[in-house]
Parts: C-alpha cells; sequence; structure tokens
C-alpha cells in the first residue's frame, strides 16, 4: 500500500477549495490518443490553475479504451505537465485483481492516484460483497484511492451502512461526490472530522455554489476545462459569505454548460464539449466512442459562443488561457 497522500500541487496558490477536471480524451480520426492535442490540454488546464486531473473517466472514455491506450494516455499527460498537476486515472473494472493490476500500470506510467467507482457487473451482489470489492482494491492499490461516488446513478454502488468504513480507509484519499444525496454528504463530513486528510469534492457542477458552502472542499467536473474560471469565481464568493453573487455565477455557469452540452436535455454531452474544444484550439476532432449527435441546433450554439460580436467574457477569458 501507498502513502495516503498525494504530491501537492505547484500550479495554483494555496486556496480554500480545490478544483479538480474530469477531463476529456482527445482522439485522433483513427481512434489512437492525439499526443498534440494532449500536450495543448494539459497547458490549458495548468493556464486556468486546477489543482489535478482525472484522466479516463465517463467524460474521459476510459471504459472504452484499452488499458494500453489509458496508460499511454497518462504518459503523455505526466511528460507534458512536469509534475505541476496532480494526475489521477480511473481504473473501475469488476474484479479487485483486475483494478489492482491496472492500477500497478498506471503507477508505472506516472499517476499520482486511481480513481474507482461502482464496478459494471457483478454477481452475487450482496451489500457486504460490494464492501469487499473495494475494500481489497483500497487497502492493496500501490498509490493512493480516490472513489467516485455516484450514488443511486451506480446499481453496485457502497450502501450507506458501509460508507463510514470505506472513507476511513488509509489509502482512500478524496471522494469525488456525483451523489446529490443528502445523507451521503453527511456521512462524508462527519468521518472527515476524524480524518481532516480526506478531501471531498463535489462531481455536482450544476450546484457547486450550495456545495461548496454547504461544507464540500471544491469541485470535481467534468465540465472544468472549460467552466474552471467560473468554478474558481463560485469559490472566491463562497469564501467571503456572498452566497447572492455565488448563486448567480452559478447561473451564468449553468447557462453556458447547457449551450455547450446540447440545451436542458443534454442530448450533445461529449459531443458538444468537444466541439467546443476544437473551436477553442485545444483538439483537433471530435472523435468520440459515444457518438452523442451534434444537431446543427446544438452545433449553431456553440458558434454562437465564439461570435466576436456576442463573444461572452468567458469565452474571452478561455481562448486567452489556451493561447497563453
Amino acid at each position: 500500500m501507498s502513502s495516503s497522500t498525494i504530491p501537492e500541487k505547484t500550479t495554483a496558490s494555496e486556496r480554500a477549495f480545490q478544483l479538480w477536471s474530469a477531463t476529456p480524451t482527445p482522439f485522433l480520426e483513427d481512434f489512437s490518443i492525439d499526443e498534440e492535442s494532449v500536450e495543448r490540454t494539459v497547458a490549458h488546464h495548468i493556464a486556468l490553475g486546477v489543482d489535478g486531473m482525472m484522466l479516463g473517466g465517463s467524460c474521459g472514455e476510459g471504459p472504452w479504451v484499452t488499458i494500453e491506450d489509458l496508460a499511454l494516455l497518462v504518459r503523455y499527460a505526466r511528460k507534458y505537465d512536469r509534475q505541476q498537476l496532480r494526475i489521477a486515472v480511473q481504473v473501475t473494472d469488476n474484479s479487485p485483481s483486475r483494478m489492482l493490476r491496472h492500477s500497478e500500470m498506471m503507477a508505472e506510467s506516472g499517476a499520482d492516484a486511481i480513481v474507482i467507482a461502482a464496478p459494471y457487473f457483478l454477481m452475487n451482489s450482496t451489500a457486504q460483497r460490494i464492501f469487499n470489492v473495494y475494500r481489497e482494491t483500497i487497502e492493496n492499490s500501490p498509490i493512493p484511492v480516490i472513489y467516485y461516488d455516484r450514488g443511486v446513478n451506480d446499481r453496485y454502488r457502497v450502501d450507506d451502512e458501509h460508507l463510514p468504513e470505506l472513507l476511513s480507509m488509509e489509502n482512500l484519499i478524496m471522494v469525488k461526490d456525483s451523489s446529490v444525496d443528502a445523507n451521503r454528504a453527511r456521512i462524508g463530513q462527519t468521518i472527515r472530522k476524524q480524518r481532516p486528510e480526506l478531501t471531498l469534492l463535489s462531481g455536482d457542477e450544476f450546484t457547486l455554489d450550495n456545495a461548496t458552502a454547504s461544507g464540500f472542499q471544491g469541485g470535481f467536473l467534468g465540465g472544468a476545462i472549460f467552466n474552471a474560471l467560473h468554478a474558481f469565481d463560485i469559490f472566491e464568493a463562497v469564501s467571503k459569505g456572498d452566497m447572492e453573487k455565488a448563486t448567480e455565477i452559478q447561473a451564468r455557469m449553468n447557462e453556458l454548460m447547457l449551450s455547450i452540452y446540447g440545451g436542458p436535455e443534454i442530448t450533445a454531452w461529449l459531443t458538444g464539449l468537444k466541439y467546443f474544444l476544437f473551436r477553442l484550439g485545444i483538439f483537433s476532432t471530435t472523435q468520440s466512442h459515444l457518438e452523442y449527435p451534434l444537431s446543427d441546433e446544438a452545433r449553431a450554439s456553440i458558434d454562437r459562443l465564439f461570435d466576436t460580436e456576442e463573444r461572452e467574457d468567458l469565452v474571452e477569458r478561455l481562448l486567452a488561457v489556451s493561447k497563453a
């Protein structure tokens, strides 16, 4: 088992809140990893000032690429970040033996931590057996572990009864909480009083203002590659106790996300995001294994964000960051 901490970031000054990016993966037309776009993605995150990146999550399409390509993605990110970011990679699988083998590969490739979510498929899925899968992985991982909690959205989640024991494990250093479950949040805050080294980050980017005001130590966002600047503004407002301003910024952030994700129904999730990153000059293609449609309307919504006459200040700031 590894040390229960990961290296301190060096890209940003100490802040009251942390921000991690669950970043998408850039592919070439043949779906191989686009090294040049990875270099731009890493540089963009460093310029944004985020604390860390998670590679190979659902937004990063990790479950749909080979483990070898995932390890290559980590090596590319580590090559270009020059130890200026903390890098985690998702290795979720159906057994501890597979997750531990993958965690060894990611550690060898330069990852600082692994991320585990609920298994995709698990037979004899009693509450105790589900917990045992997590426990064995966390106890034996060669590098620290981050728990991605999707709550009721995951069939094989750790239940509320076993959650305190999970969060008390020494090698578990962070939670990306996308459960939107008040009881699970309370459990996390209770354990954190006993383990202040445990970091609890909200994975719900649409309610980041309320999450940070209620005790989360920041955000772990799939949209951080473009909404980080809004997130930092929310953190600042919450730190000053100005919830009215935090709520106002959150509303602008939500409007931007819906413009990119295909509207309230989020019909263009990931495809819209990759097209936005293509327009921003970070990705060279919009290739995605998940093949969400990008309608003419969704494309036009993103194109309007770059219209020189109507361009929002946020996009101007992002363009400046991407060219830094």
